[in-house]
């Protein structure tokens, strides 16, 4: 099953394809993507700066953040990693 919705531009701005849904810019560049699991984002997700640059990937339960997260910065170059636990961040690394 696939689905989608459009931006007033004509561009996908979000699309469902099985379990897998991706969100996009007007630009058509991806914003986000991940599983879903009974309509709750569950898995790993990538989140994208505009530039279609990495810019977070993280792993969330039941739609809460669980897991690991890393963050990049605008240079690619890694910002911080953080444990969640039930949405609630339990460990903080940053790096300069």
């Amino acid at each position: 099953m696939s689905e989608e919705i459009r931006y007033a531009n004509g561009q996908v701005e979000m699309m469902q394809s099985g379990n897998i849904l991706t969100h996009y810019y007007k630009s058509g560049i991806v914003k986000s993507q991940g599983p879903l699991k009974e309509n709750l984002m569950d898995g790993q997700w990538h989140f994208y700066r505009e530039n279609g640059m990495v810019h977070q990937v993280g792993t969330y339960k039941k739609g809460v953040k669980d897991g690991p997260w890393v963050r990049y910065n605008k240079a690619g170059a890694l910002e911080y990693e953080a444990l969640f636990e039930e949405g609630k961040e339990v460990s903080k690394r940053l790096y300069h």
